[in-house]
């Protein structure tokens, strides 16, 4: 049977998890919560200042107007193609 914490229950599971030093599906396994939902409220409750778990694959933002402008000679507009997974690409154009 599922059981529903609140926030504040979830917010004591991810810092117990901090503290004992157990990766989170360890963690889980011992405490029988699902890691899928453990993770989740993790990230949700975390402050993106303190927040240790980003790293390789985590979502973000780069900035690419860095990138537009060392290319004059490629004129004015974009093409931006970003692979979503699973075959779906979201594609975006400008002309200039």
């Amino acid at each position: 049977m599922r059981k529903h914490r609140t926030p504040e229950q979830w917010q004591t599971l991810v810092d117990q998890q901090r503290a004992c030093g157990l990766s989170a599906p360890q963690f889980c396994k011992q405490e029988e919560i699902g890691c899928a939902s453990f993770c989740n409220w993790r990230k949700r409750l975390s402050d993106p200042s303190t927040d240790e778990s980003s790293g390789p694959g985590e979502a973000g933002f780069l900035d690419l107007s860095s990138l537009m402008s060392n290319s004059p000679s490629s004129g004015p507009g974009w093409n931006i193609v970003l692979s979503l997974g699973n075959g779906v690409e979201l594609r975006l154009s400008q002309n200039g």
